[in-house]
């Protein structure tokens, strides 16, 4: 275990490029699906939080329930809209980073926009009142709170990211986990573990377990650093 486990950093120390380059496909594939998961999520959460509309509840739950979504369901749903047969067949994006994107997209938005909702509808509650006197109507008041809570909600982002680049079974499905082309760091781990190529596995787990690590450490300091600021 111990030559093995030497073996793993000794490709981290030699910057081995095939961990690079599945390293840095995770952060694209990742990075771009948390981009647009906050562009729907942000919107949509905070729209959410102040809108008054029959069965705002229910849209509440499900948002909620969106947010356990098993991601391998995800994935077979992804995979059917993009197969030759789905409706989005023809663009052939099946087995591609795209459609990796696509299903990750979908994985983090409702998780930034149930935080999202959460977050700005407690800032509501709270400033309601003053937002109104001042006119504001439910667009400018979504602005408003969105920027009010612009530190809680990059904390929302972090975490959406997280649980991208820790993801596994959506991005295996659809992406099929191609060696040079849509191979991410969870998809490869479990691909080489399975193959007994140890040392490789160990070393994208150690990179993921600190990008992990660092995300909590980022949104931690930003929290505090926020609190010490703004009380």
């Amino acid at each position: 275990m111990g030559a093995t486990f030497a073996e793993a950093l000794a490709l981290l120390a030699h910057l081995d490029p095939e961990v690079l380059a599945i390293v840095w496909l995770s952060f694209q594939v990742s990075l771009g699906a948390t981009a647009l998961g906050a562009l729907l999520g942000l919107p949509l959460g905070a729209w959410i939080a102040v809108a008054d509309f029959p069965g705002r509840a229910a849209v509440t739950v499900l948002l909620n329930g969106l947010m356990g979504v098993p991601p391998v369901v995800l994935g077979v749903v992804v995979y059917l809209a993009l197969s030759r047969s789905g409706p989005l067949g023809g663009l052939g994006l099946l087995y591609s980073p795209t459609a990796m994107v696509v299903a990750q997209t979908l994985l983090v938005t409702p998780l930034i926009a149930a935080l999202t909702r959460q977050t700005v509808e407690d800032a509501w509650r709270d400033y309601r009142t003053e937002l109104t006197a001042f006119g504001f109507n439910r667009r400018q008041s979504v602005t408003t709170l969105l920027h009010d809570c612009r530190f809680t909600l990059v904390i929302a982002v972090l975490a959406g990211l997280g649980r991208a680049m820790s993801e596994v079974g959506a991005v295996m499905i659809v992406g099929g986990n191609i060696d040079g082309f849509t191979r991410v760091m969870t998809t490869a781990i479990a691909l080489e573990t399975a193959k007994g190529d140890l040392p490789l596995s160990i070393a994208l787990g150690l990179v993921l377990i600190t990008l992990v690590i660092a995300l909590n450490a980022l949104a931690f300091a930003l929290r505090q650093w926020a609190m010490r600021r703004y009380g």
